[in-house]
């Protein structure tokens, strides 16, 4: 890990700086964040918020933005902001000129402890979450509580679902976590989505299981969005667990007791969410998962749990028990 001394020595050396932010995070933080990494002078790259701005788009307005400032392969990209920002500046800068460094600060509870970590970088293409990308390292990843204090109380929800996660597939004390304790928990997230990645930085194994939960979320996600009640990426998640907990229970002998206990914890992530399901909603979930990127020979797979802290990957669930876990899962939240 850099030290401020180093950080600063390295961006005043490189042949340009650029910053990708977005509306939100520049109001409340951008002269602050320059100040500190002692870059006055850096180009300033500054989008409108949302996921619906992590696209081709939006990337192909940051390729012309860098080359007409002049980058050069001693460029430096720093991502300021939470997960479509860190999603869309590594993707971009990981292809402009076959790559070039870049820097995350994220800005939001979800990107530090998920969506900054582990090299993953892309955009949403066709309707679909995530499906053009690439697999590349941050120069480091900065993580500042501070930027926390200006988050809204929904978004500190979305960040949570991710920390449970870590509670589910890896470490059981991380379901400890809520809304008022999560500060002292982030530093334990961060090393247990890295220590995952480190064994499988490209995802052919053991780091499926991170995608605990996304199966689903990522179609509840992209669904919501074409409905135009957009769900954010945690509140899917959320929806996503309990569905897998379910499916879990009835495919690989996981206790009862776990699905119950989760069922607050549930409610209490998703009590900002805009839930509008119908009962014809549910089979629209599944053109979604035909476009699932853990998709093997047309089957989609799905991260499961035999007990908390042993998740199971690979699984082939069929459609009937998919479309069962949602109308089940919906009812506990009623």
């Amino acid at each position: 890990m850099m030290t401020h001394e180093e950080l600063r020595r390295l961006l005043a050396e490189a042949s340009r700086v650029f910053i990708l932010t977005d509306e939100n995070v520049a109001g409340f933080w951008l002269p602050e964040l320059k100040r500190w990494l002692g870059c006055d002078d850096a180009v300033e790259m500054v989008i409108k918020p949302g996921e619906c701005k992590k696209t081709l788009q939006t990337a192909q307005w940051i390729w012309r933005k860098l080359s007409r400032h002049g980058a050069d392969r001693h460029a430096v990209m720093v991502n300021f902001g939470g997960g479509v920002i860190t999603d869309l500046g590594g993707f971009t800068a990981s292809c402009y000129q076959r790559g070039i460094r870049f820097i995350h600060v994220p800005t939001t509870l979800l990107a530090m402890v998920d969506a900054s970590i582990g090299g993953k970088n892309g955009v949403d293409f066709n309707g679909f979450k995530n499906q053009i990308g690439t697999f590349a390292n941050p120069l480091e990843v900065l993580i500042n509580p501070i930027y926390l204090s200006t988050l809204p109380d929904r978004e500190v929800l979305s960040g949570l679902a991710e920390m449970v996660k870590y509670g589910f597939i890896a470490d059981p004390s991380m379901l400890k976590v809520d809304g008022n304790n999560y500060e002292q928990y982030l530093l334990r997230a961060g090393r247990i989505k890295q220590e995952i990645v480190d064994c499988d930085f490209t995802e052919q194994g053991c780091r499926k299981i991170l995608n605990f939960g996304h199966t689903l979320g990522h179609a509840f996600e992209g669904w919501s969005a074409a409905k135009s009640t957009p769900l954010t990426h945690g509140e899917s998640v959320a929806l996503g667990m309990g569905c897998a907990l379910w499916i879990s229970v009835r495919r690989c002998g996981l206790s009862e007791t776990v699905l119950r206990d989760y069922v607050p914890t549930m409610r209490r992530l998703l009590s900002l969410a805009p839930i509008s399901f119908e009962e014809t909603d549910v089979e629209a979930l599944l053109p979604y998962l035909a476009h699932d990127k853990k998709n093997r020979e047309g089957q989609t797979r799905w991260v499961l749990l035999s007990s908390v802290g042993s998740p199971v990957y690979d699984n082939v669930v069929p459609d009937d028990l998919v479309c069962q876990s949602v109308h089940e899962v919906l009812n506990l939240m009623r």
